[in-house]
């Protein structure tokens, strides 16, 4: 072959590669979030943002790092993401994301809990693509992970982690002691608690592996939570608290009631961290599940390392 046409052959070889890169840098998705909106995103985007945790452990999981992210409570970067948030612009906590710094960040998408970002929409599409999803219930949590692992450019790897977690979750529930179905409720603390219904993720999770949820199923086209007063809570007397851990302020404490609670006289009161808030992505899901097996059957399944646990899922090459 002469020279010319090796040189041309080349040429033609570079300009296809070249395009493809192209075409690939400029594919989109179209993605239906839980607002009913079809959103357009670049596929693969460089630089994510999270409000919530969702995208941020999703990413992780798959090898990436965000860009940006909200926190639960301010200073504090989970154990169950490994402490790697101090790494990511801080934009404000969940419920109240600070648009300006948002912006400052020049996300390529923004991944976000729809009941805190719905009323700003229209200013978080003027940043970014902006994806909303519900983040509530353990059933929606196999299409947050898929969409978002497709999204980001990994679906196979999306597909194994909900097909695991799925494995895992038969594997706890069948290894759990029958006929022990120990009275629980999950809640936020306050004068009046909030606590979660039955299809809520981590009601789910301690539900699958034989514990029995005071607040019972939501009622059809109702909410995921209800207020429980401690009266109503010493009705029904749990054996096992799970408290999400929100700071040292805990109004609940102070009630006379509260010391009432078989819960309470036992030392089966767990105040959880983020990961029992933020339940709906891979890495947070499976260690809620190691935790509630523990603190349900503290004789039958060991206690948790929500870092050591944590660093089987994030690649050691994010990993600091």
């Amino acid at each position: 072959m002469k020279i010319s046409s090796i040189f041309c052959v080349a040429g033609m070889l570079t300009a296809l590669a070249a395009g493809s890169a192209a075409a690939e840098d400029a594919r989109t998705l179209s993605i239906v979030d839980d607002r009913g909106a079809t959103v357009e995103v670049a596929a693969s985007p460089k630089r994510i943002a999270s409000i919530s945790y969702l995208a941020t452990d999703v990413a992780l999981a798959l090898g990436i790092k965000p860009i940006a992210t909200t926190y639960m409570t301010k200073g504090r970067d989970p154990d169950f993401l490994l402490g790697l948030t101090k790494d990511m612009k801080q934009i404000g906590q969940r419920a109240k994301p600070n648009l300006e710094l948002l912006s400052e960040a020049k996300p390529d998408v923004i991944v976000s809990m729809k009941r805190y970002t719905v009323g700003n929409a229209a200013q978080l599409e003027k940043i970014a693509p902006y994806v909303a999803y519900n983040m509530e219930l353990l059933s929606e949590s196999y299409q947050e992970v898929a969409d978002l692992s497709n999204l980001f450019g990994n679906p196979e790897r999306g597909a194994e982690l909900n097909a695991a977690f799925k494995k895992d979750l038969e594997d706890f529930s069948a290894k759990a002691p029958k006929g022990a179905h120990p009275r629980f409720v999950i809640m936020w603390g306050g004068d009046i608690p909030f606590a979660f219904h039955t299809e809520n993720t981590t009601a789910s999770i301690v539900t699958a592996v034989g514990g029995d949820n005071i607040a019972g199923p939501m009622t059809p086209g109702g909410t995921f939570g209800l207020e429980i007063s401690l009266e109503t809570m010493l009705e029904k007397d749990p054996e096992v608290i799970f408290v999400y851990d929100s700071g040292p302020d805990r109004p609940h404490e102070n009630n006379p009631i509260w010391q009432q609670l078989s819960a309470v006289k036992n030392h089966r009161v767990h105040y959880v961290g983020d990961q029992w808030v933020e339940a709906n992505g891979p890495i947070g899901r499976e260690i809620v599940l190691r935790e509630a097996a523990h603190y349900l059957y503290p004789d039958t399944f060991p206690a948790v390392d929500v870092r050591k646990e944590a660093a089987k899922l994030i690649p050691a090459t994010l990993q600091n």
